[in-house]
């Protein structure tokens, strides 16, 4: 946009409220019934000029914990005719609504946090003060020591059992009669198996 054009616009009147659009409070509170039960709309409010014949009337909302909100619809009409159309029925925030905060990244809400402690350490520092983390330091100290004690412990108990066994101590010869024990009982198992074969074989004939 040239210069030229940027100084006709900025001369330009602004939109005077269409009075056929200010006269359709009824589509209005039509349209925002189909959203919201009749109770929660309360009376005309006000209008906001959005353009050349397009308004938006807004109306009191009297449900709780929306201080400043106003039910709010948008009518236009086409040049040369007394027909409104409803362009948006919803609940907007005023001027003084209650609104959430705006939304901070996680990045900037941690350097925050760190410039915030740094700075409670360093007043303490300058009050001769111990700083605030001093005890959940000296408590982590504390659980730390306790770990390493406790697993020493376990240490010294497993050593301990590894002691009781000596691989030295271990007679080849006891190996030995195991193998021999376990040798005899699979021979002593195939000849039971056998002679039941065999009682089963004369008891056929």
């Amino acid at each position: 946009m040239d210069a030229d054009a940027s100084a006709e616009a900025s001369l330009a009147p602004e939109p005077i409220a269409d009075e056929v659009l200010l006269g359709a409070v009824d589509a209005a509170r039509a349209a925002l019934i189909e959203i919201t039960p009749a109770a929660t709309v309360g009376a005309p409010v006000g209008h906001l000029v959005e353009g050349e014949r397009v308004l938006s009337l807004l109306f009191e909302n009297t449900m709780t914990g929306y201080p400043g909100w106003f039910w709010t619809v948008s009518l236009s009409r086409e040049p040369d005719s007394s027909e409104v159309n409803v362009l948006e029925a919803e609940l907007m925030p005023g001027d003084d609504a209650l609104l959430a905060p705006d939304w901070v990244p996680w990045a900037d809400r941690l350097a925050e946090y760190q410039a915030q402690k740094k700075a409670e350490r360093e007043a303490a520092a300058v009050a001769g003060e111990p700083e605030p983390d001093d005890d959940f330091l000296s408590d982590s100290d504390s659980d730390d020591e306790s770990d390493e004690e406790l697993d020493d412990d376990e240490s010294d108990e497993l050593g301990d059992d590894d002691d009781d066994v000596d691989v030295d101590d271990l007679d080849v010869s006891d190996l030995n009669d195991f193998d021999d024990e376990v040798d005899d009982f699979d021979e002593s198992s195939d000849l039971q198996g056998a002679e039941e074969a065999a009682l089963a074989s004369d008891e056929e004939e």
